[in-house]
């Protein structure tokens, strides 16, 4: 059969769905993943065919569709209300393109990652079952119902009054630290994913002194989110350890007169980086969160945007991290954290039973078989009717 993988609007929320793409594929079934223009190169570098279906960035859709630029309030619902907006127009903006593709392709199911509200709209014109794709990382209610808002136009223009319901949602967060409010989901084992590049034998064994990686995620510029970054850097920085920086290379050039002696920093492969990592310290991303969640690592969260304290504290509380507030990141709190972290074996075996509760989930093979149903069961519903 032919599965329509509808991604996120970065490298960060493109990786987590790769894995069930590589199964389906590997399974026999043909697969196309789009996604805006900007995660075409995250896609193709995984081996997964990708269709563009917009050029417009999520920082384009800060303009209204009139072409004024809406503020994003700094906290509070306002906020989620506005990022919610955001995607919807991104949706609206690739629509047109999705809906090209399934009419040229014609799918027999939409995986739609859970911020790209176009993916269930798609499905609907295909006339086709869609799966909810969801990591239960900032995504809550109020920016659904906020996209939702944005797409009325949408919605009206193919006789809907709201998105069509999936048939079923898939989850890559381990249950013990899921949100209680989450919708039910079929759990999937998450496969940490990253761009590679020939590796050095630096990455796959460390030296003596803890190995510590500070990110702030992929869409980090040496003009945006720079500053949140480099604040990390030279805290983390000052400590003895050895320090790698998760980056683009761009970034990374400008960071180069903050990095301490014998540090490292670039595009680096986050996964074969893990299993010699002793800590992560990071904003709260939702690729690196779950990466360490599937390598036993404790994580510091310093997260650079509300809407990603939630599964920070959820972890903390577990007992796998430390979660530091914008009001608390400071050197001290930092160094505070990082030597807690290091020096108390609790967080290392609390993150541990929860890279076992992650191997324990069902792998993106056994799902596939779940991706199957749903399409028998769509056509069988389908022949009843006629």
């Amino acid at each position: 059969m032919k599965i329509l993988f509808v991604g996120g609007n970065g490298a960060g929320t493109i990786f987590p769905d790769i894995p069930l793409a590589q199964a389906a594929r590997n399974a026999g079934h043909e697969v196309i993943m789009t996604g805006p223009e900007v995660t075409m190169s995250a896609i193709i570098n995984s081996g997964i065919p990708a269709v563009s279906v917009t050029r417009s960035t999520i920082q384009d859709c800060r303009y209204d569709r009139q072409g004024n630029l809406v503020q994003t309030p700094a906290d509070g619902p306002e906020r989620n209300i506005a990022i919610g907006r955001m995607f919807g127009r991104l949706a609206a903006s690739s629509l047109p393109g999705l809906l090209e593709l399934v009419d040229r392709w014609q799918p027999d199911l939409v995986v739609s990652n859970v911020l790209a509200y176009a993916g269930p709209l798609a499905a609907h014109h295909a006339g086709v079952p869609w799966v909810r794709f969801a990591t239960d990382i900032g995504e809550p209610l109020s920016v659904d119902l906020a996209a939702v808002s944005e797409l009325a136009p949408e919605l009206e223009a193919l006789g809907l009054q709201a998105p069509p319901a999936p048939d079923f949602s898939i989850s890559v967060m381990p249950s013990s630290v899921r949100p209680a409010t989450a919708p039910p989901a079929l759990s999937l084992r998450h496969i940490a994913c990253s761009t590679q590049l020939p590796l050095e034998p630096w990455m796959y064994a460390k030296d003596s002194r803890p190995r510590v990686l500070v990110s702030a995620g992929s869409r980090v510029t040496p003009d945006d989110d720079f500053d949140s970054l480099s604040g990390l850097v030279e805290k983390v920085g000052s400590l003895d350890v050895e320090l790698l920086v998760a980056t683009p290379d761009d970034v990374a050039a400008k960071l180069e007169p903050l990095l301490p002696a014998g540090s490292r920093a670039g595009w680096l492969p986050v996964d074969v980086l893990a299993p010699t990592c002793d800590l992560m310290v990071h904003h709260a991303g939702g690729n690196i969160t779950l990466t360490c969640l599937a390598y036993g690592i404790p994580q510091v969260f310093v997260p650079n945007m509300p809407g990603l304290e939630d599964h920070g504290a959820r972890i903390s509380a577990y007992g796998a991290g430390v979660q530091i507030l914008p009001a608390d990141n400071t050197t001290g709190n930092i160094a505070g954290a990082v030597g807690e972290l290091l020096g108390n074996p609790s967080y290392r075996e609390a993150a541990g039973r929860l890279r076992d509760e992650v191997h324990r989930m069902p792998s993106a093979a056994q799902l596939v078989q779940d991706l199957e149903r749903s399409v028998h069961v769509h056509r069988e519903a389908a022949r009843g009717l006629g």
